[in-house]
């Protein structure tokens, strides 16, 4: 008996531990309020700073219930997007906003890729006012923020960078879209873009030509393209081995 519940402590000393669901906030400014999730790094160390990662959700995650967003992010009895050991082992903040339903990261058609860019949506407005809330707040590391975005949160990561490129260190626009005009300032900020070539809801030309007109502005960006994918290229996108380690090994460089 002594060896089976020695045996049984053991399992329970070395079980990975479940990271708690990402904490249910909502952030105010200027009489408007967004929704979002935090997820914050388990066993911190007083006096360091940490990576912070903005994820930005499609639009079928819209709404006012703080919880749909986490829908490809989430889960709670599988391995996902958060869950990754690679998160842990950077014990980093992710910050997950939602989008109001109407609402769009980027005022913009998706179905026509790229775009000229329009005033900043309210959303993404609020999103960046709440990032620059948590640089003031947390242990945050200033020069490794990151951002990602899936459909209509790829045309918002690229955005965020294209209105803030002092803030960001990496950009992952997933099946979204940018305005290649801005492609000169944001040259400084790492990007990785994913889409599939069978996408008939964003074209895959949008990813095209923001990596292009990147490489003329003289970046060096990575670009994945998966053949007879269509809109979901995120799942892939996700499962890429190194996706953490790729994002979490930039650092903010100054514009050249």
């Amino acid at each position: 008996m002594k060896h089976v519940l020695a045996a049984c402590a053991l399992a329970l000393l070395t079980a990975p531990v479940r990271a708690a669901e990402p904490e249910a906030k909502e952030f105010k400014a200027d009489g408007k309020s967004l929704p979002y999730r935090l997820l914050k790094p388990a066993d911190a160390e007083p006096g360091k700073r940490y990576p912070l990662v903005v994820l930005l959700h499609g639009a079928g995650e819209r709404g006012s219930d703080n919880k749909k967003q986490l829908v490809w992010f989430w889960k709670d009895k599988q391995p996902s997007v958060l869950t990754r050991p690679e998160v842990g082992a950077a014990k980093a903040f992710v910050l997950i906003p939602q989008c109001p339903e109407g609402k769009k990261w980027v005022e913009v058609p998706w179905e026509k890729g790229s775009y000229t860019s329009p005033e900043v949506s309210e959303p993404l407005k609020l999103a960046l006012a709440l990032t620059d809330s948590l640089l003031k707040e947390l242990p945050i590391d200033p020069d490794r923020v990151s951002i990602v975005g899936m459909s209509m949160g790829g045309y918002g990561a690229l955005d965020a960078v294209q209105r803030r490129p002092e803030l960001f260190a990496a950009c992952v626009p997933i099946c979204g879209a940018g305005d290649p005009a801005k492609a000169k300032d944001i040259a400084h900020v790492a990007v990785w873009a994913f889409h599939g070539d069978a996408d008939t809801v964003v074209p895959a030309k949008g990813s095209r030509d923001i990596v292009a007109a990147l490489k003329k502005a003289g970046a060096e960006p990575k670009y994945t393209e998966y053949p007879k994918v269509g809109h979901n290229s995120w799942s892939p996108a996700f499962e890429e081995k190194e996706f953490w380690n790729w994002i979490f090994a930039q650092k903010r460089q100054t514009k050249k």
